[in-house]
């Protein structure tokens, strides 16, 4: 997302460090990997980290945020959560998983793709074109990321948004005010992410700790 903030910690590099060991031991060609968690629990910059941290193997990974792909528009999102019913539309059914899929695909034929990019300062949907011809390795985060289809390797923040409650009070990214509305959504959010740390080969700790998932099917 154009115009994001990154509030990059010594916790991310180290999380980050040890999930690119993970990634070398086992790596494939135009190798795909996802990370969840809940609002507020890193996963952008978490993101940032790995790929930065590839470069320095030689591995060019291009970062997806699955936030850019959302039904409804920034500007008219909260609105119509409110209409339909926070409980009733908040979850995987609010993503264009076509688009998800096809720019996955995109990315495994190395072809050009053209994807969505939310532009944070003017809450536009742009369009962003990108050669996947050029890229070794494709890191989707997001929400419900670790939900795609065709990822290789997936990792799952074990934060919830009450453990994270002080940083979105503070609302240091200033991207939504916080009031009762937003805490439903987390809530429900919670509710779905929750949902899916089973499907992680990996997760991350509270404390930042990368261990394998007890729960991963065998």
């Amino acid at each position: 997302m154009l115009g994001d903030v990154l509030l990059i910690t010594e916790k991310h590099q180290l999380a980050a460090a040890k999930i690119v060991e993970i990634i070398l031991a086992d790596k494939k060609q135009k190798m795909v990997v996802a990370i969840s968690g809940e609002s507020g629990s890193g996963k952008t910059e978490l993101t940032h980290c790995i790929a930065k941290q590839l470069r320095k193997e030689k591995i060019f990974a291009k970062p997806i945020h699955t936030d850019n792909y959302y039904n409804t528009h920034p500007l008219e999102r909260r609105e119509w959560r409110e209409k339909q019913g926070i409980e009733n539309v908040v979850g995987f059914d609010e993503y264009k998983w076509d688009e998800i899929r096809q720019t996955i695909r995109d990315f495994k034929e190395g072809k050009f793709s053209e994807m969505p990019c939310v532009d944070l300062v003017t809450e536009q949907v742009d369009r962003l074109t990108t050669n996947f011809a050029e890229v070794d390795m494709l890191i989707v985060d997001g929400l419900y990321a670790i939900k795609a289809e065709n990822v290789d390797l997936r990792f799952f923040i074990n934060l919830t948004y009450l453990q994270t409650k002080k940083k979105h009070t503070k609302d240091v990214r200033n991207k939504e005010k916080m009031d009762e509305v937003r805490w439903a959504t987390l809530a429900q959010e919670h509710k779905m992410v929750s949902s899916l740390k089973r499907l992680a080969n990996y997760i991350i700790t509270s404390n930042y700790e990368v261990v394998k998932n007890p729960d991963y099917p065998k």
